[in-house]
């Protein structure tokens, strides 16, 4: 059997889930032996989010040990500390004469609303994900950041979906790789770029079909502006190297993928980031154009998100894509 495409074919690559027993939630890290060149691209309305001002260009520090996504909305940022302490327990960090600081970056996303709120990622699960961060195959559904992850949620959770975890690589003959992985949790639907279809998203009352989130918004039958706290988080990843600059180029570029899958995206009430890694492993010194890279990682991400969708199971009212009605139909008419 052929391998599955991941983050995790870009050599350097190490990702690590912790998921939660108790309710669906939980959190996933992604480091290397060694730090890493790291930029950010935010563009939610109402992102939770650690030591992500380090990684703007004119900041001094210019290597990061670990990026996590996590559940369990600002009470997830705790993941950090336990990423920190297992890295300095592995003499790792930004050297400041007195100690070895790590370097942490992360972001969360809001999964308080299935099963107990009082649940969830801190600084014990971070330690577990970074302790089981591998260069194996990528688990996907619902796991680590995406266990409780929704999606299509514009006119209320009880016509909602499950979201979860996907990822993707994408590979040149001369040697280029870029990778993504995705923690998808948006207010909107999910939709196959391809062909416009809704894969997941909101369902219709009837339970035959979708509400089209987007065509409510033009028939100007909008829902109000009740409190959502929705994200959708990823990392993309090359073995090019690049600089902070660069990398946070990619990151931007890598927010098409959102617009391309997510209807709509972007919203007031998403914490949207996309964090870009550097590993700077490839062969050749020269690194193509930042913009083929950006374009690379948009696809790769792109195909990310879909999974995360095809690969994540139904809990409790929310339904997966692969129990909604037509699923099998909407598959075969995505994959022609």
């Amino acid at each position: 059997m052929s391998r599955i495409s991941s983050i995790t074919d870009v050599e350097g690559i190490l990702v690590g889930h912790y998921t939660s027993g108790e309710r669906p939630t939980g959190c996933t890290v992604i480091t290397s032996r060694k730090p890493f060149i790291a930029g950010v691209d935010v563009r939610g309305g109402a992102p939770g989010t650690r030591e992500v001002e380090l990684l703007r260009a004119e900041n001094s520090v210019d290597h990061v040990d670990a990026i996590f996504l996590s559940g369990g909305s600002a009470f997830g940022l705790d993941v950090g500390s336990g990423i920190s302490r297992y890295l300095e327990e592995q003499g790792r960090g930004f050297d400041t004469h007195a100690a070895r600081v790590p370097i942490v970056c992360g972001a969360i996303l809001y999964d308080l609303t299935l099963g107990d709120p009082k649940i969830r990622p801190g600084a014990d699960a971070g330690y577990k994900a970074i302790q089981a961060a591998n260069s194996g195959y990528v688990s996907e559904g619902n796991v680590g950041a995406g266990a409780g992850a929704t999606v299509g949620k514009l006119f209320g959770p009880e016509l909602a979906m499950k979201g979860g975890l996907g990822s993707w690589s994408l590979s040149h003959p001369n040697g280029l790789r870029v990778g993504a992985l995705a923690a998808v949790n948006p207010v909107g639907d999910i939709v196959d770029p391809a062909t416009g279809r809704i894969i997941a998203g909101a369902r219709r009352k009837d339970g035959k079909g979708f509400v089209g989130s987007m065509d409510q918004i033009r028939k100007c039958r909008p829902p109000g502006s009740p409190f959502h706290g929705h994200t959708v988080l990823a990392v993309v990843a090359t073995n090019a190297s690049l600089t902070k600059v660069q990398c946070t180029k990619v990151a931007q570029m890598a927010h098409d993928a959102l617009a391309r899958c997510i209807y709509p995206a972007h919203m007031p009430w998403d914490g949207d980031t996309i964090f870009a890694i550097s590993t700077g492993t490839w062969a050749r010194k020269k690194a193509p154009d930042t913009g083929i890279i950006g374009a690379l990682a948009a696809d790769a991400l792109a195909t990310a998100i879909i999974r995360s969708v095809r690969k994540c199971k139904s809990w409790g009212c929310y339904p997966a894509a692969r129990d909604y009605p037509g699923y099998a139909a909407r598959l075969e008419a995505t994959t022609k």
